[in-house]
């Protein structure tokens, strides 16, 4: 397969440039990266583009002596996001959204929450955030924490971390599976989540009948990256495009962990909630449209409409404590496998509130709503599509053999 003129160029055009191995600051977390020091070209972003997202998290001016680190740079995050320009196809492009992300400082901030977090509702605050700000920004920011994690894990090199540099994760394959063969790499990687944006990407691709993890720099992806193939209606600033790995030596790669240790619980599936926490920032962020909205018009106290409003309310306030109650249960030390189930369980939930959630603000703000132009309705498409993913079939019947079988898991969730 050719990577010709379609692919973005990823680095400086140069030889690739290997990883180190490990990281020689893994004894220490990884320093937070102070506003305005990210990499080179994140320049601040002035224009504003109407996104109501974080208006209403909050006040925005004082108040925040005592927030955590992470919980002020992602604020910090959302405002820079609700600023950037409108330059993609639909809204702030990836390119802009990584930018807030990384002049913000969040992504040193969260290097410390990623795995077992001293405090995981600071994880969940600031997950909902970034969300709330903007989902696709949440995507390419969730898949960073997940990538951090597995690099902390596995003992990789995480020096990258405290530098601010942008990671990610790309497991999805296609017709051409991601694999390795007499130590080349063969095959190609879909729904690669910040395609044109990230500084460091974690592939998988299976080796015999195991699962490797395989860490690469941008610079080494050169020619390979397809971010123009994502062509859907919602998360259009994730660039979910191709990554063609066809070619690549194995020993390029930095080789994270033995075979299958992705697949360790409740490190893989345990780790769903936290997108669904992404979700959960959509989720508000629609109520408060429609608050707003109906205000406006007079209409919040009309019964239906009351109605409609307090059922959003519950939708995600029923979501947060099944969000909180996960992070609680995986992200402690001394979590076991098990305890995966409460994040599989969370993620189905919010995913059913926001449906619902999504249903009734429908009926509230009716069809004025899905003009191109209302602050809900990329909202609306964005989460639409990133409830869809990933398999959530595959996730309720699996979850609900093991609880049937197990036990300790049966009295646990049925008695």
């Amino acid at each position: 397969m050719g990577h010709a003129a379609t692919a973005v160029d990823a680095g400086d055009g140069g030889p690739p440039s290997r990883l180190p191995r490990s990281g020689a600051d893994m004894g220490n977390p990884p320093a937070r990266v102070r506003p305005g020091t990210g990499p080179a070209g994140t320049g601040p972003l002035r224009q504003r583009n109407g996104s109501p997202g974080f208006r209403a998290l909050g006040s925005e001016g004082g108040g925040q002596g005592g927030m955590k680190p992470a919980a002020r740079a992602a604020r910090l995050a959302a405002r820079l996001i609700t600023d950037a320009p409108p330059d993609g196809e639909d809204g702030p492009s990836g390119p802009a959204l990584a930018s807030a992300l990384r002049e913000s400082g969040v992504l040193g901030a969260c290097a410390q929450l990623a795995h077992h977090p001293p405090e995981p509702l600071e994880l969940l605050e600031t997950l909902q955030t970034i969300g709330r700000a903007n989902l696709s920004a949440g995507r390419i920011f969730e898949g960073h924490v997940n990538a951090a994690k597995l690099l902390m894990l596995h003992q990789g090199p995480v020096d990258g971390l405290s530098r601010g540099l942008l990671h990610g994760i790309w497991g999805a394959d296609g017709r051409d599976p991601a694999r390795i063969e007499d130590g080349i790499l063969r095959g190609e990687k879909l729904f690669a989540s910040g395609a044109d944006v990230l500084d460091r990407i974690i592939v998988t691709a299976k080796e015999g009948d195991g699962l490797r993890l395989l860490l690469f720099s941008r610079a080494q992806l050169h020619g390979r990256l397809f971010p123009g193939e994502w062509q859907v209606s919602g998360m259009k600033a994730t660039a979910s495009g191709r990554c063609d790995l066809d070619g690549l030596a194995l020993s390029d790669a930095v080789v994270l962990g033995p075979p299958d240790a992705y697949l360790v619980e409740p490190h893989f599936q345990g780790g769903v909630w936290r997108y669904a926490a992404v979700q959960l920032g959509a989720m508000r962020a629609l109520t408060a449209i429609a608050a707003d909205q109906l205000q406006e018009r007079g209409q919040a106290d009309a019964p239906l409409q009351a109605m409609r409003l307090h059922r959003m309310i519950l939708a995600c306030e029923t979501a947060r404590l099944w969000l909180e109650q996960a992070a609680l249960a995986v992200e402690r030390p001394e979590a076991v496998a098990s305890d995966a189930e409460t994040a599989i369980l969370a993620r189905l939930k919010t995913a059913e509130e926001a449906v619902a959630l999504m249903d009734v603000m429908d009926q509230a703000l009716g069809a004025a709503s899905f003009a191109t132009t209302h602050p809900a309705d990329r909202i609306r498409r964005d989460l639409s599509l990133y409830l869809r993913q990933a398999n959530p079939d595959g996730l309720m019947l699996g979850s609900l053999g093991r609880i049937l079988a197990d036990p300790g898991l049966r009295q646990r969730w049925i008695g």
